[in-house]
């Protein structure tokens, strides 16, 4: 849409509060002046192990400025500015000739449009799944750069995901369209994480939903923690909102269903979220998607699952097996939901779309190496794909394939292979936790719009302040194998 100025410029001078709109002052990490580059807008402030992260939406005459950020990453090694903004021509009306109500109709249609495109490329479960236009909501906005705008922002939700279009609010032409939702193929009694892991068999099949004794063995029954006391699976980390056949509800919290029953999934989801989240508080991280997470569950009908940013929503799919039996697939969703949260706006480039892919692929997998004896731990949501996979073991995807970036094919799937390989020789190198640690912590200095690189770089940071250069060196060794350093 547009270059970019970025910059990622490391100050170890003092820090001063920042101020929005204000002039450059001599103190490091001061608000940047408010000239064709706008304003800023404090909208997030996050602590990590080794310091605070303040991120800035940048605006202009008060609108938001589309793609454009300003980040301030304090850390024990000093301060880094990580600087996203798009400049904008001081002159720039921001009136619109084009009504709200006619951009919500044409960014529709454009949707609509790239979804029918989508339906007739056939039902590959790699390729991108377009959501059906649905109820929208316009805010102006403006593109900058050479080729600066004012637009109306318009994102649209159905229950298959949300999208997001940008329509030129002079001209009335769509500037852009894109899918916001993130999509992945898919307890107290629970699989954990599945039955073909937790029977290590890869015979078993979903038979349309069915009950079965093989797959009555697999189920388990769990304690749920932090549930809120409502009679409802909510809690501290999961929040049921929307359910097929309604939420589950029982006065004594007492939530045991055999699979074929639709809230057994989301027993699922709130077993494993939680499992997550505490995991995650035990490693030292209190800011990591550290709210109740909202889910729907069987509430889409097709092989699919999403996380949805525009209302920090997931989506469970029940197409095939239901996506909500298997842990790896609320797992992966999950992955995405955490690195939403730690930074906003996060995915705007191909490569941090594969990133993201990646490391929630990556987090499917270090979620199961606990429960999974061992068995296929590379082998990504190994109970979802026996629905659409012929070959054994069923793999929807992997984190050792080899792939390195020779590879890239410009798809967000088949390239966030080559960093969910990257992320599991580190976990191999210096073991899950301390592996953990050090993938959760770079997360914090990503840029929305990063790249492999940059992430790989970030991360190897993190490892040298976590644990010195001897551990430092091993991450940077597995970015080395993958061709990203």
């Amino acid at each position: 849409m547009s270059n970019r100025r970025k910059a990622l410029v490391a100050v170890t001078a003092g820090l001063a509060t920042v101020s929005l709109g204000l002039s450059v002052t001599s103190a490091a990490g001061a608000a940047p002046e408010a000239t064709t580059l706008g304003s800023l807008k404090l909208v997030k402030t996050k602590t990590s192990l080794l310091g605070k992260h303040y991120w800035y939406q940048q605006t202009f005459k008060g609108l938001p400025v589309i793609n454009g950020y300003y980040a301030k990453h304090e850390s024990k090694s000093g301060v880094q500015i990580a600087d996203g903004r798009d400049a904008v021509p001081a002159n720039l009306d921001v009136s619109a000739k084009l009504p709200a109500a006619t951009a919500n109709t044409k960014a529709a249609e454009a949707i609509n449009a790239k979804a029918a495109r989508a339906r007739i490329a056939g039902a590959d479960k790699e390729a991108e799944k377009v959501p059906a236009a649905g109820r929208s909501t316009a805010q102006l906005a403006v593109i900058g750069g050479p080729d600066a705008r004012l637009v109306w922002a318009v994102t649209s939700r159905s229950n298959e995901g949300s999208t997001r279009s940008l329509v030129d609010a002079d001209s009335g032409s769509v500037v852009e369209s894109k899918v916001l939702s993130d999509n992945a193929n898919g307890r107290g009694s629970v699989f954990d994480p599945n039955p073909v892991v937790s029977e290590q068999n890869e015979k078993l099949t979903d038979n349309n939903d069915k009950n079965s004794d093989e797959l009555f063995l697999a189920q388990k029954n769990v304690i749920l923690r932090n549930l809120d006391g409502s009679g409802k699976l909510n809690g501290t980390y999961v929040n049921i909102v929307e359910a097929k056949g309604g939420v589950a509800e029982n006065k004594n919290n007492n939530f045991v269903y055999q699979r074929a029953n639709d809230k057994f999934e989301q027993v699922m989801s709130y077993y494993h979220v939680n499992q997550t989240q505490e995991y995650i508080h035990s490693l030292g991280f209190t800011e990591v998607n550290n709210e109740s997470q909202d889910f729907a569950i069987n509430t889409f009908d097709g092989d699919n699952s999403f996380y949805d940013p525009s209302v920090d929503r997931i989506t469970m799919g029940e197409g095939g097996v239901d996506d909500g039996e298997d842990a790896e697939v609320i797992w992966h969703e999950y992955g995405h939901a955490i690195q939403d949260d730690v930074v906003p706006g996060y995915g705007e480039s191909l490569q941090a779309g594969a990133i993201g892919e990646g490391f929630g692929d990556y987090w499917a997998v270090t979620m199961s190496v606990p429960v999974s004896n061992g068995f296929e731990l590379p082998c990504v949501m190994d109970w979802d794909a026996t629905s659409y996979t012929s070959t054994e073991p069923h793999c929807l995807r992997r984190t050792d394939t080899g792939k390195t970036t020779d590879d890239i094919v410009g798809q967000v799937h088949d390239d966030g292979e080559i960093w969910s390989n990257a992320l599991w020789d580190i976990h191999q190198a210096l073991g899950r936790d301390k592996a953990n640690k050090v993938v959760l912590e770079g997360t914090f200095f990503y840029a929305p719009d990063t790249s492999f690189a940059d992430a790989a770089r970030v991360t190897v940071q993190a490892a040298r302040l976590l644990y010195g250069k001897a551990d430092a060196q091993k991450v940077t060794d597995a970015f080395k194998a993958r061709k990203i350093l």
